[in-house]
């Protein structure tokens, strides 16, 4: 996996799960991974070290890896996704059925 997919999938994790992540992890991970914001200039506004930072979005990405893992909410919206753009090319009923499943689980 790249960088770009690895950023674009913490991005979605997030998206997901940062009402799980406290304030200070929320804020670290937007300046960095939405703003685009440095080490430097998120440590410098924070008043912490780069160092310190790094470790916090480092916790963070293991943090949001570990709930993925558990709750599997990206996974089953891949999938889902998937069989719905299967169902809209090709109209196979049998793919609602699967999405029921899903559903029922």
């Amino acid at each position: 996996m790249d960088a770009l997919e690895k950023n674009e999938r913490l991005n979605q994790l997030y998206q997901l799960y940062k009402d799980l992540l406290t304030d200070k992890q929320q804020s670290y991970f937007e300046a960095y991974y939405v703003n685009d914001y440095s080490f430097a200039e998120i440590a410098s506004y924070y008043d912490v070290s780069r160092n310190a930072v790094f470790d916090q979005l480092k916790k963070t990405n293991e943090h949001l890896d570990d709930y993925e893992s558990k709750l599997k909410l990206f996974e089953r919206r891949s999938i889902r996704q998937s069989l719905l753009d299967t169902y809209i090319k090709t109209k196979d009923e049998s793919i609602l059925l699967k999405l029921k499943e899903m559903d029922d689980q």
